[in-house]
C-alpha cells in the first residue's frame, strides 16, 4: 500500500467512524434530537456500526486501522515502523473532519444550546468523560479495555479466511459493543487515541452556544491509555502467538 492509499483510506475511514459515533452521541444526548435520552446500549451499538461502516470502507485502501492503539500495536508485534506516521496522521484528520460533519448533521440541535436556562454541556458528544474523576484508575480501565479490543484484532489476522471473507470487520465491529457495553461505564471507553483527540480539538474551536469546557485537563488519559494498551497488546501477540 502506498502512503497515499493509506492516508486516504484512513481520513475517510475515521471521518465515517466519528461521524456515526459521535453523531450517535449527539442524537442520545441533545434537546430536541428524536433519540433523545435514548441510552448507554443505543451509544454502544451507535459505535459499533461506526466502526464496521468506517472499517470496510476503508480497508481496501489502507487495512482500516482507523485507530492509533491498533497502528501501534500491529508495529509493535512486527517491528514495521515505517509507516505508522502515515496511518496516525490521516486518523487524527479524519477523526477531526467526521466531528465537524457531525456537529453539522446536528447543527440546529447545536444550536438550540444558545437558551441558557436549558443549556448543557456539550463535550460528551465528541470526546470521553469519566464518571468518576481518578487519573489512575481512568489510565487503568482504558488500558485494560484497549488491550480487550487490540489483542483479538491481532489474534484475529492470524485466523486464516477471516481477512479475505470481509468477517473480520463485522467480528471487530461486535467486539467494539462488548467493550462498550461491559468496559464503557467507567470512562467512556475512547480505546482509540484519534477517536477522542481529534474531537476534543474541534470541539474546542466550534462556536457552539454555552458548550462548556473542552477538559484539557484530562485529555492525556484516553491518549496514554489506549497508546499503552496498543503497546501491550503487541507485546503479548509478539510473545505467545
Amino acid at each position: 500500500m502506498s502512503n497515499g492509499d493509506i492516508f486516504a483510506g484512513e481520513v475517510i475511514g475515521t471521518a465515517i467512524l466519528i461521524l456515526f459515533g459521535a453523531g450517535v452521541c449527539a442524537a442520545v444526548t441533545l434537546h430536541h434530537s428524536k433519540a433523545k435520552a435514548s441510552g448507554w446500549i443505543v451509544i454502544s451499538f451507535g459505535w459499533g456500526m461506526a466502526v464496521l461502516a468506517g472499517a470496510y470502507t476503508a480497508a481496501p485502501l489502507s487495512g482500516g486501522h482507523l485507530n492509533p492503539a491498533v497502528t501501534v500495536g500491529i508495529a509493535v508485534d512486527t517491528g514495521e515502523w515505517g509507516k505508522v506516521w502515515v496511518y496516525v496522521l490521516g486518523q487524527m484528520a479524519g477523526a477531526m473532519l467526521g466531528a465537524v460533519l457531525a456537529y453539522l448533521a446536528y447543527y440546529a440541535q447545536f444550536a438550540a444550546n444558545k437558551d441558557k436556562e436549558t443549556a448543557l454541556p456539550t463535550l460528551g458528544v465528541f470526546s470521553t468523560i469519566p464518571e468518576v474523576r481518578h487519573p489512575v484508575a481512568n489510565l487503568l480501565t482504558e488500558i485494560i479495555a484497549t488491550v480487550g479490543l487490540v489483542l483479538p484484532v491481532l489474534a484475529f489476522g492470524m485466523t486464516k479466511g477471516l481477512g479475505e471473507s470481509g468477517t473480520q470487520v463485522l467480528i471487530v465491529a461486535l467486539l467494539v459493543v462488548g467493550i462498550g457495553l461491559s468496559l464503557g461505564g467507567p470512562t467512556g471507553y475512547a480505546i482509540n487515541p484519534a477517536r477522542d483527540l481529534g474531537p476534543r480539538i474541534v470541539h474546542a474551536v466550534l462556536p457552539i452556544p454555552n458548550k462548556g469546557t473542552s477538559d484539557w485537563g484530562y485529555a492525556w488519559v484516553p491518549v496514554a491509555g489506549p497508546l499503552i494498551g496498543g503497546a501491550l497488546s503487541g507485546l503479548v501477540c509478539n510473545a505467545a502467538f
